[in-house]
């Protein structure tokens, strides 16, 4: 086109360069009388249009609804969340679709695992396969965590919930009762997983974890079968504001982040500030958790999530220094060398008081902490069937925890607070 308007610009100037000096003013009488210069479009080149509306961006994710008019170069992704605490995942925006990455998928994982989420109503992105590729805002979603429910809760789409793994150990009233009435369907667990039963609800997403263990695994029957799977990986992450961080997560594909980052910064601001607290404190009161099992005492890693629940909390804990992520795996001896002397003994499992300890190991009795009284277990919120809600919506509200823990080390500190995960045993 430039070079057209061109040629037809040299030619228009070499025909003025021959016209005479001075045009004659008489009229040919064959010609039309001068007129002023026609306001008209010569027939060959197309009247002006109104340029074209420009399609607007929107202002807020769409929750509910399928883009109808794409435009490329449009950000449909207004609202974003930012990953500030988590080190096991990342969220990245490219207008029409978002790339999540989950570093580490299982323990021992060499290779990342990523998910292109589509907006609907808009096309494919080029460099992923299909079983990575998944269209939002999803519809439907079946859990094999109870981990994930507080997450939908929180942003509001509990009720697209339509199956779990199991529900026995649910703890959320609200998908109890959906459960109860039939509207949840299960669809077991690792490799016996139920694809059929999957298969029959055709459900937008199933978010699984991976022990990196094929007999523990659902996901890779799941994949096969053509189903839409996601990796959530929160249970690897090293610090409670970290799991928590994996709300974002989850709201990406609702594309509610908004939501997600709103109650986590909430939660956030919290927990720094209950921290700042216990730092503050008179003192650092020497803590343990747990109770062996077949011979072995798991004790938390000092960089752990739940170390550092018991660091930010303002106690000395005496594994603190190992660089273990998981578990120590240690022998009742090792545990009572480093701890017979230790102010309080948390987080016991299924020991509903202080005679069922002793009856467990007599042993137990030794324990400063045992004679002191100061035996507190995270199974304040059990359900009837065995689930324990400090597994289930604690992870979303660390700050509650952290509350909780501040309150009995420093009991001067928070008086007037009332136990949520917590009880002293009698």
């Amino acid at each position: 086109m430039l070079r057209l308007f061109s040629a037809l610009t040299l030619l228009a100037l070499a025909l003025a360069a021959c016209a005479p000096a001075a045009a004659p003013t008489a009229v040919s009488p064959t010609a039309a009388p001068p007129t002023a210069a026609p306001t008209a479009v010569p027939p060959t080149v197309a009247p002006p249009t109104a340029a074209p509306t420009a399609i607007p961006a929107p202002t807020a994710n769409l929750t509910d609804a399928c883009v109808t008019d794409y435009a490329e170069g449009v950000d449909y992704f207004p609202e974003k969340a930012t990953v500030d605490y988590s080190a096991g995942f990342t969220i990245e925006y490219f207008n029409h679709y978002k790339v999540l990455t989950v570093k580490t998928p299982f323990p021992g994982a060499t290779e990342s695992f990523q998910y292109a989420l589509v907006q609907c109503g808009t096309p494919k992105p080029k460099g992923f396969i299909e079983e990575q590729i998944i269209e939002v805002p999803v519809k439907t979603i079946v859990t094999m965590s109870t981990t994930y429910l507080p997450f939908l809760e929180q942003i509001g789409v509990l009720d697209r919930l339509v199956g779990l793994d199991d529900a026995t150990y649910v703890s959320n009233p609200t998908v109890l009762k959906m459960a109860a009435d039939g509207k949840l369907k299960m669809i077991g667990t690792g490799a016996t997983v139920n694809v059929e039963q999957a298969l029959d609800l055709r459900p937008d997403l199933i978010m699984a974890y991976s022990s990196g263990s094929p007999e523990y695994d659902a996901h890779p029957k799941l994949i096969e079968a053509g189903l839409k799977v996601a990796l959530n990986a929160e249970w690897l992450d090293t610090s409670p504001l970290g799991r928590a961080e994996w709300g974002k997560f989850i709201a990406a594909f609702f594309n509610r982040e908004a939501q997600a980052q709103k109650a986590f910064d909430e939660t956030a601001q919290k927990y720094e500030a209950l921290k700042a607290l216990a730092a503050n404190a008179t003192g650092k009161p020497k803590v343990f958790v747990g109770t062996p099992y077949e011979g072995t005492w798991y004790m938390p890693g000092g960089k752990s999530f739940a170390a550092a629940f018991l660091i930010d909390a303002g106690a000395t804990y005496p594994w603190a220094d190992t660089t273990d992520t998981g578990s120590l795996y240690l022998a009742f001896e090792e545990v009572f060398d480093k701890a017979r002397d230790a102010d309080y003994w948390l987080n016991l499992g299924f020991v509903p008081d202080l005679k069922s300890l002793t009856d467990q190991d007599a042993r137990f009795a030794d324990f400063a902490a045992y004679q002191a009284g100061n035996v507190w277990n995270n199974d304040a919120r059990t359900t009837p069937s065995g689930g324990n809600d400090y597994y289930e919506s604690a992870v979303a509200r660390p700050d509650v925890v952290l509350a909780d823990l501040v309150a009995i080390l420093h009991p001067e500190l928070m008086k007037d607070h009332t136990l949520t995960y917590f009880r002293q045993l009698k």
